[in-house]
C-alpha cells in the first residue's frame, strides 16, 4: 500500500367536509385467490371529515358530534361551553391539561399535545358540506362534517396514545336487511333522524386524561375522502376451489408498545450507521439502563419498545470504530473513533387496539401507524441477518447464486411485509432475486468486465473509463498481507501503469517504484505492471493499491443498469412454478425461524409455519370476437394464450403516412426495409388500413445523435405531407438490443416534443421476422393509433 506525494496545494383530515360511507357487512375484496383486505365496516355510518371536524381530529384539541338541527351559539354544546373549552383555530384550545403544558397545535396556537400529532401526517380539511340536510354545528376551528362508529370500550389509558381520541359513549345507526340480498353480503342503510343524532350527540362528553375510570375507545377519523361502494356479493361463477396464499398467520401481540424519538449527533443519512450506533447502545446499556428491553429501531428517527423505559428522556454517549482502514504516507493508520450522542425521548404509545377492529371489520381504515411499528419489531433480526435492499433481503445461504455475467451474479432473497387480511393479520413472503457483484480478485474482475484477458494488450482510454465506471464506490480487501484482510473503497484509477508510480519513502527524498516497494516490504512481486492501481481514500490524500493484491468484498448489491444478457440471466432465475416457488417460500420461513427471533418473543408477535389456506374459483375464459370479414370470427383462449393468425380485429386503425429511423449499426439498410415492408403486410391482414410504403425511405443514424435525427426526419416528411393536410401517422424504431438510455430518449422526444406515436423494435427480432412476433407488434400499433373496441366479448 502506497500513498503518492502531493505535488501542489490541496483543493480546498383532507377529504372534503361531506360526509362519506363507509360500509360493507364482508370486505370488498382485490383478488379471489389470495386473502382480501378489508374495504369496511360491518356498521354504516357516515364518516369524519374536516380539518377542525370529528369526534377529535387528534392535533387541534377540539371536537365535533354527529350534527344536530340545532346551533349552539357559543362555539359548543353546554357541557363544552361550561369547561369554557375552545377548539383549534382560537387561543387556549384545548381542555386545561393541555393548555398549562403548553401546547401547539399544527399551525394553530394551543392545538393539542404533541401525541395526537403524528409524524408525517397531512392533517385533512375541507369545505363545509353543501346541499340539504342537519346543519352541523360548529365548535371553533374549521367547519366539516363528522360522525361517529360503533366503537366497543377500549382500555382506560392514562397518556396520550398514537390513534386514540377521547373517550365516547356511541350506538351504531340501525342497517335494515337488504329486500334483494339473498346472496349478497351488503345492505342498504336506514335513515337516522335529526332526533337520534342530536340525543347521541348530547352524549358526548369529555374525559379528562388523569381519569382512571373504564371509557371507550374512539376510533380515529378515517383518512380517505371517498365513498366506499357497498360489496354486491359473494363470487357465484366458476369452479369453487381451495388454493394456498403466500401468507402466514400472525397473532396479534397484547404488549403495551411504546414510541421514542430518536436524535442522533452528528446527523448520518446512512440507516447502516444508524443502526450499527443503536447496537452498540442497546449492547452497553440495555440492562442498567433500559430495563432490560429489546428495542426495534426503523434506522431513522423511531424507537419501539414492548413497555415503557424507565426515563421519559435520557442522553446516551456512543463511540463507533470505521470499518475500513485509512492510509497515511503509505502506511495503514489507526481506526478513526467516532463519537455520537444518542437522544431517546418518550413520544407516544403505539396503540394496537384500533388494529384489532380494523380486523374485526369495525373500522374502516387500517391504521398504518401501528402495521408499520409490527414491520419493524419483524424486520430487525432479517436486517441483522442479511443483506436488505428496500423491503427484500437477500444472501447467498439462501439460494444457489447464479452468474449474471460481467462480474455480477444473482443472490436469492425474499419480500416481508406485515398485511391486515380478512382472515386477520398475516405475513405476506415471497421469493427474488438481484444482482451482486461477484467477490472475485478485482483483476478477475476487470477481465470479465472487458471479456478479454487483459494481460494480452494494454487497456485503452474507452477500458479505463469501463473499468472506473464499475469500480467506484466497491469495497476491496487486501490480500497480500496474509490475514490482516483490511478494507478500503475504492474512489478511482491512476492516470499512469503500476510500473511508472514511484513515490518519496523518507524525509531524505528517497524515492521508490511501487513494484519495488511492494517486493521489498511486503515480499510480493507485482506481475500485472502495466495495469493502473486502485484509488482508494480522497483526492486530497490519494492512495494507491496494486489491482492484483485486491479482491472485492462480498455482499455489495450493484444499484446499476443491467444489459440485455444480465437481466435475460435474472429473468431464469426468477421464474419457477408454483410448486418450486412454494418449496422455496417454506424453507425461507423455516430458515428465519419466527418462534426463535428474539424481536419477536419480545414483542409477543407469533408467525405460523404453515402457508394460508385460502377459496378461491377457477373462472372460464372468456370467448372473443373478431371481425367477420376473418376466417375467424371468434377464438376462446386455452391457458390464457391465443393468436391473431386468420383473425381480423373488430376495429382496425388507419396508418396512412409512417416513417422508419434505425439506430441499429448493425441492421443494414435492406434488412430495415424488408422488415418494414412484412410488418406492414401484417397489419394489413390483421384488419387496419395500412399505408404498403413510409413516406420516406428508412433512415440509419447513430444512437448518441438521437435528438437531431428524430427532429429532422420528422420535419422531412413533414415537408412532404403538411400540404395535403396530413400529419405524421407512426414513427417505427429499430433499437440496439443494448439499447441503454435510448429508449427513454427516444420516447421522451417523440411523445413531448414532436407528438408522435412510435414503435420500436429491436435488432434481434428484426433479423428473426417471425409472424407471431410481427402479429404482436401489430396488436400494439393498433393499440396507440386506435381509440375504441379491439376485442368483444361474447358472454
Amino acid at each position: 500500500m502506497v500513498r503518492k506525494k502531493r505535488t501542489g496545494p490541496g483543493s480546498p383530515g383532507e377529504s372534503s367536509g361531506e360526509a362519506s360511507g363507509a360500509s360493507g357487512q364482508g370486505s370488498s375484496q382485490r383478488a379471489e385467490r389470495a386473502p382480501q383486505q378489508h374495504g369496511g365496516g360491518r356498521g354504516v355510518a357516515p364518516q369524519q371529515h374536516g380539518r377542525g371536524g370529528g369526534q377529535h381530529q387528534g392535533r387541534g384539541g377540539h371536537y365535533q358530534g354527529h350534527g344536530s338541527a340545532s346551533h349552539y351559539p357559543g362555539g359548543g354544546p353546554p357541557e363544552y361551553q361550561q369547561r369554557d373549552y375552545q377548539g383549534r383555530g382560537h387561543p387556549g384550545g384545548g381542555p386545561p391539561e393541555y393548555q398549562h403544558r403548553d401546547y401547539q397545535g399544527r399551525g394553530h396556537p394551543g392545538g393539542g399535545p404533541p401525541e395526537y400529532q403524528p409524524r408525517d401526517y397531512q392533517g385533512r380539511g375541507g369545505p363545509r358540506p353543501r346541499g340539504g340536510g342537519v346543519p352541523q354545528p360548529y365548535y371553533g376551528g374549521h367547519r366539516g362534517g363528522s360522525a361517529g362508529r360503533n366503537v366497543p370500550p377500549g382500555p382506560s389509558r392514562t397518556v396520550p396514545e398514537l390513534h386514540q381520541a377521547p373517550y365516547v359513549q356511541y350506538q351504531a345507526p340501525v342497517v335494515s336487511p337488504s329486500a334483494s340480498g339473498a346472496g349478497s353480503s351488503s345492505q342498504p342503510v336506514s335513515e337516522v333522524s335529526s332526533g337520534q343524532v342530536q340525543q347521541q350527540f348530547q352524549k358526548l362528553a369529555i374525559v379528562d386524561q388523569s381519569s382512571t375510570s373504564q371509557s371507550s375507545q374512539l376510533a380515529p377519523a378515517s383518512s380517505k375522502s371517498v365513498r366506499f361502494p357497498l360489496r354486491p356479493g359473494k363470487g357465484t361463477h366458476g369452479d369453487r376451489c381451495v388454493v394456498k396464499a403466500n401468507h402466514f398467520f400472525a397473532e396479534l401481540p397484547d404488549k403495551d408498545l411504546h414510541q421514542y424519538d430518536v436524535s442522533i449527533t452528528p446527523e448520518i443519512t446512512s440507516r447502516g450507521v444508524n443502526r450499527a450506533v443503536m447496537a452498540e447502545l442497546v449492547r452497553l446499556y440495555r440492562h442498567p439502563q433500559l430495563d432490560g428491553r429489546l428495542p426495534a429501531y426503523d434506522g431513522r428517527k423511531s424507537l419501539y419498545t414492548a413497555g415503557p423505559l424507565p426515563f421519559p428522556s435520557k442522553t446516551f454517549e456512543i463511540t463507533l470504530h470505521d470499518e475500513e482502514e485509512s492510509l497515511v504516507g503509505g502506511q495503514v493508520a489507526p481506526r478513526r473513533e467516532r463519537q455520537f450522542r444518542v437522544v431517546i425521548k418518550f413520544a407516544a404509545r403505539a396503540d394496537l387496539h384500533h388494529l384489532a377492529m380494523f380486523l374485526a371489520g369495525r373500522q374502516p381504515d387500517a391504521p398504518q401507524e401501528a402495521l408499520q411499528v409490527l414491520d419493524i419489531v419483524l424486520r430487525e433480526l432479517p436486517t441483522a441477518r442479511y443483506s436488505p435492499v428496500g423491503r427484500s433481503f437477500y444472501s447467498p445461504n439462501l439460494g444457489r447464486r447464479q452468474k449474471l455475467g460481467d462480474g455480477l451474479e444473482s443472490w436469492r432473497g425474499f419480500y416481508q411485509s406485515i398485511r391486515p387480511t380478512q382472515m386477520g393479520l398475516s405475513l405476506n413472503i415471497d421469493m427474488s432475486s438481484t444482482a451482486f457483484i461477484e467477490p472475485l480478485p478485482v483483476i478477475d474482475f476487470v477481465a470479465q468486465l472487458l471479456s478479454r484477458d487483459i494481460s494480452v494488450r494494454p487497456l485503452s482510454d474507452s477500458d479505463r473509463v469501463k473499468i472506473k465506471k464499475a469500480l467506484r464506490g466497491v469495497k476491496v480487501e487486501v490480500t497480500h498481507r496474509g490475514n490482516m484482510r483490511r478494507k478500503y473503497r475504492i474512489s478511482g484509477l491512476t492516470s499512469q501503469a503500476t510500473r511508472e508510480l514511484s513515490f518519496p519513502v523518507d524525509d531524505r527524498g528517497t524515492v521508490k517504484t511501487v513494484v519495488q516497494y511492494f517486493l521489498e516490504t511486503y515480499g510480493f512481486n507485482i506481475q500485472h505492471t502495466t495495469l493502473p492501481c486502485l484509488q482508494v481514500g480522497n483526492q486530497q490524500r490519494p492512495n494507491y493499491l496494486p489491482m492484483e493484491v485486491c479482491k472485492i468484498v462480498e455482499g455489495q448489491r450493484y444499484s446499476k443498469r443491467l444489459n440485455e444478457k444480465q437481466i435475460t440471466a435474472l429473468l431464469k432465475v426468477t421464474c419457477q412454478r408454483p410448486q418450486e416457488r412454494e418449496k422455496d417460500i417454506l424453507q425461507t420461513v423455516h430458515h428465519n425461524a419466527y418462534y426463535e427471533d428474539p424481536y419477536a418473543q419480545e414483542f409477543g408477535i407469533k408467525i405460523d409455519e404453515r402457508l394460508a389456506s385460502v377459496e378461491a374459483r377457477v373462472l372460464p375464459p372468456p370467448r372473443l370476437k373478431y371481425h367477420d370479414s376473418g376466417r375467424e370470427k371468434d377464438v376462446l383462449p386455452r391457458i390464457g394464450q391465443w393468436n391473431m393468425m386468420n383473425k381480423k380485429m373488430v376495429n382496425g386503425g388507419r396508418v396512412s403516412h409512417w416513417a422508419c429511423i434505425n439506430f441499429s449499426r448493425n441492421v443494414q439498410d435492406s434488412a430495415a426495409r424488408g422488415f418494414c415492408h412484412e410488418l406492414a403486410i401484417m397489419c394489413q391482414i390483421s384488419g387496419m388500413d395500412f399505408a404498403p410504403e413510409p413516406v420516406l425511405p428508412p433512415l440509419t443514424a447513430r444512437p448518441e445523435h438521437v435528438e437531431r435525427a428524430l427532429k429532422a426526419r420528422y420535419q422531412d416528411a413533414m415537408n412532404i405531407i403538411r400540404p395535403q393536410g396530413r400529419e405524421l401517422d407512426l414513427l417505427i424504431v429499430i433499437l440496439p438490443d443494448n439499447n441503454g438510455s435510448l429508449y427513454g430518449d427516444l420516447k421522451r422526444i417523440c411523445e413531448t416534443d414532436l407528438g408522435l406515436v412510435s414503435q420500436c423494435c429491436l435488432t434481434k427480432h428484426v433479423f428473426k421476422m417471425s409472424k407471431q412476433y410481427l402479429a404482436n407488434v401489430a396488436l400494439k400499433i393498433n393499440v396507440k393509433v386506435v381509440e375504441g373496441i379491439l376485442y368483444l366479448w361474447m358472454p
